[in-house]
């Protein structure tokens, strides 16, 4: 059975968020500082502009100056395109370089847990917080599960949670981590007036 990942809002871009493992890593470089609606729904507006293709290839050498016109199109596939555009294009040049053009080799080549998490955060985006969640979200979504998986992806990869996109799998469950983020958001901000 596919996975079916619920992420942007849009069933069509869900579809191929669950499908092309390029089109999820650049929905996860996307996410942050817009909604995750917008960073998740990205991919499949980028794949629109360029032809009906996202090829990591092609977009590695594409001209820089190019793919920043591509993202700064109405509407914007970021608050910030152009910093994102070359985001995504390093994205792709290190999936074309060390992982012979296979979004999905990034993981598929993790023997543990530890080493998923190091591929993950040599990624451009991706720091330590999102390269956990994104380590959870494998786990926990896509069966990707190397021994230690849940230690890497620490708080990210517990079972019944929901505190990031790793848990989001519908509209309840979306609800339930923006609740999550709220109190969290309210709790710092009590402990910053102390």
């Amino acid at each position: 059975m596919p996975v079916k990942l619920a992420l942007s809002g849009d069933p069509a871009a869900d579809k191929l968020l669950s499908r092309d493992s390029l089109a999820l890593l650049i929905g996860m470089v996307l996410d942050q500082q817009v909604p995750l609606e917008w960073a998740f729904a990205a991919p499949l507006r980028l794949k629109e502009r360029l032809g009906g293709r996202l090829d990591a290839a092609e977009i590695a050498a594409m001209d820089p100056d190019a793919l920043v016109k591509v993202f700064s199109q109405t509407p914007a596939l970021h608050r910030f395109p152009g910093a994102n555009a070359k985001r995504v294009q390093e994205l792709c040049r290190i999936v074309v370089d060390q992982y012979k053009g296979k979004a999905d080799r990034v993981w598929k080549s993790a023997k543990t847990g530890d080493e998923l998490l190091a591929n993950v955060k040599a990624l451009p985006g991706f720091g330590e917080q999102k390269a956990r969640i994104f380590v959870g979200l494998l786990g926990k979504q896509l069966g990707v599960q190397p021994r230690g998986w849940e230690k890497a992806a620490g708080d990210f990869g517990k079972p019944g949670t929901f505190v990031s996109v790793a848990d989001i799998t519908g509209p309840e469950a979306l609800a339930k981590v923006r609740e999550h983020k709220q109190a969290m958001k309210a709790k710092a901000k009590a402990d910053a007036g102390r």
